[in-house]
């Protein structure tokens, strides 16, 4: 079986905390998926780019183990 990739996308405010984040969970504010993920994800899956912007890079199964914990 093939792992898919997956790309969360993240926003952040102008106050450096985080405005917006793919795959989040209902029950979690932005940041707190965004601080699960950065916990949750080994050290090279999250990218930052210019203009308050950034991604974690990791395979499904990763994002939905972390979800599960949270359900």
């Amino acid at each position: 079986m093939e792992q898919q990739d997956v790309v969360v996308h993240v926003r952040f405010a102008s106050d450096g905390t985080v405005a917006e984040i793919g795959e989040r969970p209902s029950d979690l504010t932005p940041q707190q998926w965004f601080d699960r993920l950065s916990d949750g994800l080994a050290g090279d899956a999250y990218r930052t780019y210019a203009g308050g912007r950034g991604v974690f890079k990791t395979v499904r199964e990763q994002i939905e183990s972390l979800k599960a914990v949270v359900a």
